[in-house]
């Protein structure tokens, strides 16, 4: 039981609520994380994950000082964290394979720090809410329960989470706080909204859109994004949905219609305009390469042309 709570183990539990009943303080520890100000993140910094990424770093990394990812109504954001070499994770977990993700992150992180160095894992968790179909109960019980198999002790600092990250507005449950960032440099992680959720965010929305995996998006040794290279077959059948009403796209393209933020339609639009303006997604990737993507001196995130 490699999970720690306080420095103890967690037994096996069958709901979150059960978990919740146990250790009183996570609650109260969520409603203060819960409370604090939505830090607007300046993109000159900020290395932005979105659905079905995560990204890894160290303190040293000398383009990104903050990793951050929003826009999680049933999903769950997971900030994985070593004390001891300031190693960091983030992801956006959708429940499309729970099992076989928490150990990447646990990898990405293990991997950029000294094992022989003290410290410790540190694990936050954010995001799902009190949903009709409980999707976000689900995904929170599998995220606990995956990383209660990793043979490193892990210790769980904020589970700001489904119930406990839960508000009823005009009678309809949401999620409190929609994205989080993590401070490179410090480790603090905080409620977040983001201006900017580049580079490549319609490619990127499109690779999730058509059933990509799990992706680990930054290459913290060069400071590059990387992207791709991605596989989808050609489907004119989705120029449907451009077509249809707004409460219509809502209903069928999200796992949670009444709480997602107001941008979501047009999100999902820009996404399928640009699958249909890219059926063969073979030609974004000369040479089947990854297209890269480094920070110039103003603080953009540019493309690299492969020579």
């Amino acid at each position: 039981m490699p999970l720690l709570i306080q420095n103890r183990g967690v037994d096996r539990f069958n709901a979150t609520a059960d978990l919740f009943d146990k250790y009183p303080h996570l609650q109260e520890n969520a409603r203060t994380f819960h409370s604090k100000p939505i830090v607007a993140v300046d993109p000159k910094c900020l290395l932005y994950v979105q659905q079905r990424e995560f990204a890894a770093t160290t303190p040293a990394d000398n383009c990104v000082s903050v990793i951050g990812s929003d826009d999680a109504t049933t999903c769950h954001l997971v900030v994985l964290r070593h004390t001891g070499s300031g190693a960091v994770c983030l992801a956006h977990c959708d429940g499309s394979s729970t099992w076989s993700e928490i150990p990447l992150l646990v990898k990405a992180v293990m991997s950029l720090s000294d094992v022989s160095q003290e410290g410790r894992l540190e694990l936050h968790l954010v995001g799902g809410f009190n949903d009709e179909s409980n999707t976000s109960h689900k995904l929170s019980h599998n995220i606990l329960a995956a990383f209660q198999k990793q043979k490193e002790e892990i210790h769980l600092e904020t589970c700001c989470i489904t119930e406990l990250n839960d508000v009823v507005v005009d009678e309809t449950h949401r999620p409190i706080v929609y994205g989080i960032s993590v401070n490179v440099k410090t480790g603090e992680v905080f409620p977040s909204s983001f201006p900017y959720k580049g580079p490549a965010e319609e490619l990127r929305s499109a690779r999730t859109f058509t059933g990509g995996q799990m992706a680990d998006i930054y290459d913290s040794s060069r400071g590059l994004v990387k992207v791709g290279p991605c596989k989808w077959s050609p489907n004119l059948d989705i120029a449907f949905w451009l077509s249809q009403n707004d409460d219509t796209i809502l209903r069928y393209l999200s796992t949670s219609p009444m709480a997602e933020p107001p941008h979501f339609v047009q999100h999902m639009k820009s996404t399928i305009r640009f699958l249909l303006e890219h059926p063969n997604p073979d030609c974004l990737f000369p040479g089947d390469q990854p297209q890269l993507y480094h920070r110039t001196e103003t603080g953009d995130w540019e493309r690299m042309v492969h020579s």
